[in-house]
């Protein structure tokens, strides 16, 4: 059991958050390594050489450790950070989340557009929706998808336009995505984008969760 009483990712190798305290699994964590000239190095890919330090990637958990300085406890040396740490974190978690889903459109496991996205929706096990699109419109998505796909999990922490840079469109609203790796990669990835983006107090609702209980974040955007 993890610090708190919940029980252990067992799936994979399980790493210690330095803020936290807490053991899981390492879809929930951030790796860094410590460079030669003593840099806290994001490892976002978990390939660089060297110790590794596990931070949960939640937007608290990284502004305790800045804080607290953790990462030079953890590392046993004086450690220094890059400037403006977190905007880096979500920077790269970003880019990783869009190659995410434009990989899994490529592997032909992805659609776009609300017409293509209700036709999709019989095999799907992922709801794509842009934070900045219309409650509206997401929530009549929603209930469609939902009807047709009752376990199917919805995603709400990509934008209108971060969403059409995946699929090649200046903005994409609504997306669906069908079972496979591919997808297993964007619900991860899109986790730990969720967390990085989530402000102190803010309630847990733009990142994966069954859409029969998903709350939507507000906004006007229009697109496909």
């Amino acid at each position: 059991m993890t610090r708190g009483g919940r029980p252990k990712d067992r799936d994979g190798p399980e790493r210690r958050c330095i803020a936290t305290g807490e053991s899981g699994s390492t879809a929930g964590l951030i790796r860094f390594v410590i460079s030669p000239d003593g840099v806290a190095t994001p490892d976002l890919a978990e390939k660089l050489p060297g110790r590794g330090i596990w931070l949960s990637s939640e937007r608290s958990a990284v502004e305790t450790a800045i804080k607290k300085k953790l990462f030079s406890r953890a590392a046993r040396q004086q450690v220094t950070l890059p400037e403006d740490l977190l905007g880096l974190l979500e920077a790269l978690q970003l880019k990783r989340t869009i190659e995410a889903v434009s990989m899994a459109r490529k592997a032909g496991a992805a659609v776009c557009g609300a017409e293509r996205s209700l036709e999709a929706a019989i095999a799907a096990v992922l709801l794509l929706q842009a934070r900045d699109g219309s409650d509206a419109g997401k929530r009549k998505i929603r209930a469609k998808v939902g009807a047709l796909a009752p376990d199917v999990e919805e995603i709400t922490c990509l934008t209108s336009d971060e969403l059409g840079l995946a699929f090649g469109r200046p903005r994409v609203i609504h997306a669906v995505l069908s079972s496979g790796g591919a997808t297993d990669r964007v619900k991860r990835e899109a986790a730990r984008l969720q967390g990085l983006r989530r402000r102190t107090g803010e309630a847990q609702d733009t990142g994966p969760g069954h859409v029969g209980g998903a709350a939507t974040s507000g906004g006007s955007a229009q697109g496909v």
